[in-house]
C-alpha cells in the first residue's frame, strides 16, 4: 500500500485535481476517488505505474447518500506487492460507468455481477446482462432498499405480531 506521500504522487500521475476527487489512507488501504468518466484512463495510468493486475471490482450501495452507488477497482502491483483502490461514485438517476472490459478482460464477469446486484450500467460492456439471477428477475437485490420479503424471523419480541405461528 502506498503511504500518504506515495498516494499523492499517484494522484498527480493519474491527473491531479481535475480527475481525483479525494485520497484516503486508512486501515492498510490506499484509495483514489476519481470522477466516473475518467476511470478507464486512471486505470491505464496506474497500469503504467506497475499496477498491472485488476484483482477485483466491487459494487457498493451508500444509501441514503448521493451519489448512491460506488464501484471499487482493486489493483495490484506484482513487482512491488502493493495495492491501491480506485473508487468511483454514481447517482441513482444516472448509474453509468465506462466499462474497462476491453482493457482488463477479468472485469467482464465482475461488471456483470455489479450490474446484476446493484443496477450500475457499464457503458461499452460487450455483453452486459444478468449473471447470477434470471433475465426476467425484477430489481437488484444488493441495493439497501431492496424489499427482502419472505416470512418474518420469529423472536420473543415479535411473537405477538405472529399469532398462531406454532400451528
Amino acid at each position: 500500500m502506498p503511504d500518504t506521500d506515495g498516494l499523492q504522487r499517484l494522484a498527480g500521475v493519474v491527473g491531479g485535481d481535475e480527475v481525483v476527487l479525494g485520497t484516503v489512507v486508512r486501515a492498510r488501504r490506499a484509495e483514489l476517488h476519481v470522477r466516473p468518466e475518467t476511470v478507464v484512463d486512471v486505470l491505464e495510468r496506474l497500469r503504467a505505474e506497475g499496477y498491472t493486475m485488476l484483482m477485483s471490482l466491487h459494487g457498493v450501495d451508500y444509501f441514503p447518500q448521493e451519489p448512491r452507488f460506488g464501484v471499487a477497482y482493486e489493483l495490484l502491483s506484482m513487482q512491488e506487492q502493493d495495492r491501491v483502490t480506485v473508487k468511483v461514485r454514481v447517482p441513482l438517476d444516472d448509474p453509468h460507468v465506462p466499462s474497462v472490459t476491453d482493457r482488463w478482460p477479468t472485469a467482464s464477469f465482475q461488471e456483470r455481477e455489479v450490474y446484476d446486484m446493484f443496477g450500475v450500467i457499464f457503458d461499452g460492456h460487450p455483453d452486459l446482462r444478468r449473471i447470477l439471477l434470471p433475465e426476467d428477475y425484477i430489481g437488484h437485490p444488493q441495493r439497501r432498499d431492496f424489499p427482502i420479503g419472505g416470512e418474518p424471523v420469529l423472536f420473543t419480541g415479535n411473537e405477538g405480531d405472529n399469532p398462531g405461528w406454532w400451528k
